[in-house]
C-alpha cells in the first residue's frame, strides 16, 4: 500500500510539473507528461487512463509511446520556447555559471528533440488530401 501512495505521489508530482510548465516558458511540459504516465501506469490506474484519454494530450502520448515520434509542431514550439528561455536568462541578473549551464542544456535538449522522428505516414492522423487527377 505504501508502494502504491509512492508511486501516486510521484504522479502528482510530475502532472504538477508539466502544469507549471504549461504555463511558464522554459520548464518543460512534455517530459513531466510522459513522466506521469510512466509513474500513475505503476499505481494509479485511473490517472494513467484520464492522461492517455485527454483530448489535448493523449494522442501525444500515444504518438511518443508507440512510435517515439515527436510532431514538428512541439518541436517548433519547444524550441521557441527555449530561445525566448534563453534571452531571457541572458538578461537576467543570474549569476554567469547559470547563464552558461542552462543554455548549454536546453541546446542538448533541442539537439536530441530534433534527432527524434516525427509521425510516420502510415499513422492514422487526420490528414487533408487534395485530389489533382480524379481521372
Amino acid at each position: 500500500m505504501l508502494i502504491i501512495a509512492l508511486w501516486r505521489l510521484l504522479a502528482l508530482f510530475f502532472v504538477g510539473l508539466a502544469f507549471i510548465g504549461a504555463i511558464l516558458p522554459g520548464i518543460p511540459t512534455t517530459v513531466f507528461l510522459l513522466s506521469a504516465v510512466w509513474a500513475s501506469s505503476k499505481g494509479w490506474p485511473k490517472l494513467h487512463d484520464w492522461l492517455l484519454a485527454h483530448p489535448r494530450f493523449g494522442p501525444l502520448i500515444s504518438q511518443w509511446q508507440t512510435h517515439r515520434a515527436i510532431p514538428r509542431r512541439a518541436k517548433w514550439i519547444a524550441g521557441l520556447s527555449m530561445l525566448v528561455s534563453t534571452f531571457l536568462l541572458l538578461s537576467s541578473s543570474a549569476p554567469l555559471w547559470v547563464k552558461c549551464t542552462a543554455p548549454t542544456i536546453m541546446a542538448v535538449v533541442m539537439i536530441w528533440l530534433a534527432s527524434r522522428p516525427e509521425m510516420p505516414t502510415t499513422c492514422p492522423m487526420k490528414v487533408k488530401t487534395k485530389v489533382i487527377n480524379p481521372e
